[in-house]
């Protein structure tokens, strides 16, 4: 698990292979990751929009950007958390990625970027 805080928001990320929607015999590697945010401020906060960069280990990089996170923009009030679980493919066994989430500060409607920490996504037995 990797974790960062950035602004009185953590952000945790652990990730999985999933080698029952994989094909490595098709550069198709699928990976999930749970995150969890957690509001450390003294202010509630809601997720507005998510900025993704997806690297793979062959140098092809991706950006996914959007609003929310699958499909929810929530509130996470001080001391709460917010979990979710998504997926990446990848065209190979080895790829990270990173990102930020813009949020909105509630009571004074200002927005501020939080740090995704960047994750590695490794099918296991590359770890052999």
């Amino acid at each position: 698990m990797v974790t960062a805080i950035t602004d009185g928001v953590k952000v945790s990320v652990e990730t999985i292979y999933q080698p029952e929607y994989s094909n490595p015999a098709n550069e198709h590697f699928m990976f999930a990751y749970r995150v969890e945010i957690s509001n450390l401020s003294d202010y509630p906060v809601q997720l507005m929009r998510r900025q993704w960069f997806i690297f793979d280990s062959n140098s092809s990089r991706r950006e996914v950007e959007g609003e929310g996170v699958v499909g929810l923009q929530p509130i996470i009030n001080p001391g709460e958390s917010h979990a979710y679980v998504s997926g990446c493919n990848l065209k190979t066994d080895i790829g990270s990625m990173q990102g930020k989430y813009l949020m909105n500060r509630l009571i004074d409607n200002v927005e501020f970027d939080v740090d995704i920490p960047e994750f590695l996504l490794i099918a296991p037995y590359k770890l052999n």
